[in-house]
């Protein structure tokens, strides 16, 4: 069993801290996720408030088929697409609100083009089809296999190896046409 499992076990049986530690654990993971699905930060910090309220109030069941991060992202995921079918529109990516990524190069050079590299892949994943975005940031961003990313995005792990496969195609395309040569 998993910490999240673990803590969400806790929680079932009446451990009020145990909200506070799911709530540290997976926020900022499953927000920047909802992020990549949504396009927008603040509908994203909003869905993953309200995924938070979901889990903690309906209290639903875990069967631990899957990671208890899977499973959070998959509620998430389908919160967000929820939102999306109520408000009946496709939210497109704001390029200017993209999170930078915290880095640990020594050299002031090396800082800068290690975030103009960030900041072309982000501005080159804005770009994609969603499903390419979705799939390259489970995959990448949140560390997911093949296995864990099919599940979170409905799909068999087949799908997801062709889809991967694609999306990483469709990147560097994008990151060519925009002028970054980059290897992936």
């Amino acid at each position: 069993m998993d910490k999240g499992a673990q803590h969400y076990e806790g929680f079932l049986r009446g451990d009020k801290n145990a909200i506070a530690d799911i709530i540290e654990e997976y926020r900022a993971g499953l927000e920047l996720y909802l992020y990549s699905v949504v396009g927008d930060i603040y509908l994203a910090e909003e869905i993953t408030q309200e995924t938070f309220v979901k889990l903690f109030t309906k209290k639903p069941h875990f069967r631990a088929k899957a990671s208890f991060k899977t499973w959070l992202y998959t509620i998430g995921k389908n919160s967000a697409l929820n939102y999306i079918k109520r408000h009946g529109r496709d939210i497109s990516l704001d390029r200017e609100d993209i999170p930078e990524i915290a880095n640990d190069v020594v050299t002031l050079e090396e800082i800068y083009l290690a975030d103009e590299r960030k900041k072309a892949v982000h501005r080159a994943l804005g770009k994609l089809k969603k499903e390419y975005r979705e799939v390259l940031w489970l995959t990448y961003f949140e560390g997911m296999s093949n296995k864990e990313s099919a599940e979170v995005m409905n799909k068999r792990v087949h799908n997801i190896h062709t889809l991967l496969t694609r999306a990483r195609q469709a990147l560097k395309k994008q990151l060519e046409e925009d002028g970054f040569d980059y290897e992936i």
